[in-house]
């Protein structure tokens, strides 16, 4: 049966596809798949072929792709980053659709994920739409918080 949830919380497979006793396979197929990428290989066969090997369901292989990807990959993104101190009281623009949904999918007990290149991504789906209620309020009480503290001359764009 399909997945029928409205909102970003966790996946009824999730505490069994993510425990602990499943954390060793996925690290060692996130490297491998790594690897895969870093040599050239196609994303989606490189998938297939780790998936395969570890025998992952395919939420398993999407969590992964998700952390994995090449060398190079990861190193241009780490060298683009920037500490919170160094966007004080500057504007900076932010793709507000997904820091809410990782948010949501925080605050409802999703998995959020802690990628090779030392993002944080969680597994909602991007097509589910935002909806208002009680933790619209919580997430984007959050949200505020964050921007406060890191005194960010401007909040969200799209």
């Amino acid at each position: 049966m399909p997945d029928q949830r409205k909102h970003r919380g966790p996946h009824p497979e999730d505490v069994q596809l993510f425990a602990e006793t499943e954390v060793l396979s996925l690290q060692l197929a996130c490297n491998d798949l790594s690897w895969l990428l870093s040599r050239g290989y196609a994303s989606a066969s490189s998938v297939k072929l780790v998936g395969d090997r570890y025998k992952l369901a395919a939420r398993q292989r999407l969590a992964v792709s998700r952390c994995a990807c090449s060398d190079s990959d990861r190193e241009l993104r780490l060298s683009r980053r920037v500490s919170p101190a160094e966007t004080k009281g500057k504007p900076i623009w932010l793709d507000g659709y997904n820091v809410l949904t990782s948010i949501e999918a925080a605050l409802g007990g999703g998995a959020i994920l802690h990628a090779r290149d030392g993002c944080f991504r969680d597994m909602a789906s991007s097509m589910a739409a935002i909806a208002r209620s009680r933790k619209h309020c919580r997430r984007s009480e959050c949200w505020g918080k964050y921007t406060q503290i890191c005194r960010w001359a401007s909040g969200l764009g799209s």
